[in-house]
């Protein structure tokens, strides 16, 4: 029986990795086919630059809108059927991407798939720190972001081999064939008990109708704003960047390829150190340390080389790895009637500030007259804000997470 058990603890762990690994393929992809593919629409340079911040900024407004409507599901359905819905959606998507023959078209899509893709992680960290035991939850919730980052490398990969069209047909297929994987995964027990109780369930209007419940919620949600300053600014735009440091030929996709093979490492080390550690809130701090040090090694640049530039951008994706522990502890903050609803729509919340960050990061470029000096100052403001929110969050290593809101 604990032989028949852990088999199921494992195959939870194995199929969340693999969704999440889908999950950033399709994620990331845009960032990387961006050039070419509006390229091939006809658009100008300046275009390439303005519409590509356009569609990324509505793909995470359209995860944001879909981590609410995921995470209230969570609760409400199963964190199972999350899962289930979630990887349907944004696998027809991308298909349907593969197939734009213009902008419009193509917003629409990355809107669509932005909100399929918000319920993927979050229903998975909620689902494996439920069926595990509190001391392997680290680790265990480590180890699926840590494989998930690898299909950023894979999108990568693809991208080298196929047009931008095929990248978007194969991330589709490979989402419909993991869904042939799902039918063996059990729900959570704990969410089962919740089931049979009169307790309120997938109320997302709790988070705001209770004080402490609500700066918890907040708090969350500011301590990841970094991680998508430097996805969604500095990697993504590591093209203009690159030439106002004066350093030519840089490639946002190996921007991109760079900084999330590094963050799979940061995913697993963050995990094992909070485990050494004891403490969520350590590693936290000492990841944030990293990222801080890449920062200012970014903004130092003046000339140089481009193996440099990625190599920076490695160091920027370790940093970031402090991105499983914001995730995990936002699983663990709350109840089990809330727990799918914050796990899923506080990392959307945080994806869906990246249209926030850009205009934060356009103002100030504007009013300094300077791409570089906007970029920095941005990322002062929002680490800022993330550090003063994790000082005052709860410390949740080993915490029983066999409670309910009320």
């Amino acid at each position: 029986m604990q032989s028949k058990q852990t088999s199921l603890f494992h195959l939870a762990v194995i199929v969340s990795a693999l969704g999440f690994f889908v999950d950033v393929y399709d994620l990331l992809l845009f960032g990387i086919v961006r050039k070419p593919s509006l390229r091939d629409m006809g658009l100008s340079p300046e275009e390439i630059l303005t519409q590509g911040e356009l569609i990324i900024s509505i793909q995470m407004i359209g995860l944001l809108i879909g981590g609410i409507i995921w995470g209230i599901l969570g609760d409400k359905k199963g964190r199972l059927k999350v899962l289930f819905g979630s990887i349907l959606l944004y696998s027809v998507a991308n298909i349907l991407n593969g197939m734009v023959t213009s902008v419009s078209q193509y917003i629409l899509l990355r809107f669509i798939a932005g909100i399929g893709l918000a319920g993927e992680l979050g229903a998975g960290i909620t689902l494996v720190s439920e069926l595990l035991p509190k001391e392997k939850r680290g680790i265990a919730t480590a180890m699926i972001p840590a494989f998930g980052i690898l299909g950023a490398v894979t999108a990568f990969i693809m991208n080298s081999f196929f047009d931008w069209r095929t990248c978007y047909y194969i991330g589709g297929v490979m989402g419909l064939v993991l869904l042939i994987l799902r039918v063996s995964v059990h729900e959570s027990s704990l969410y089962k008990q919740t089931v049979v109780t009169s307790v309120s369930r997938g109320n997302f209007f709790m988070f705001f109708t209770n004080r402490k419940r609500f700066l918890r919620y907040i708090r969350c949600i500011l301590i990841g704003l970094p991680t998508w300053y430097i996805i969604g600014v500095l990697a993504t735009f590591a093209d203009q960047f690159g030439k106002e440091f004066g350093i030519p030929g840089i490639d946002p996709a190996k921007a991109i390829l760079f900084l999330y093979i590094a963050i799979a490492f940061g995913d697993l080390t963050v995990g094992l150190l909070s485990q050494w550690l004891k403490s969520r809130k350590k590693s936290l701090f000492i990841f944030y340390g990293v990222t801080i040090l890449f920062c200012t090694l970014y903004f130092l640049q003046n000339g140089g080389t481009a193996g440099y530039f990625y190599l920076i951008c490695a160091g920027l994706g370790y940093g970031s790895g402090f991105t499983v522990v914001y995730i995990t502890m936002s699983a663990e903050q709350f109840g089990t009637n809330l727990r799918a609803t914050a796990a899923i729509t506080i990392p959307n919340m945080v994806r869906g500030a990246l249209p926030l960050i850009l205009l934060l990061f356009k103002y100030l470029r504007n009013v300094f007259d300077s791409y570089v000096t906007g970029g920095w100052i941005t990322g002062i403001i929002l680490m800022g804000i993330a550090i003063a929110a994790a000082i005052f969050t709860e410390e949740t290593f080993g915490k029983n997470l066999d409670f309910v809101e009320q």
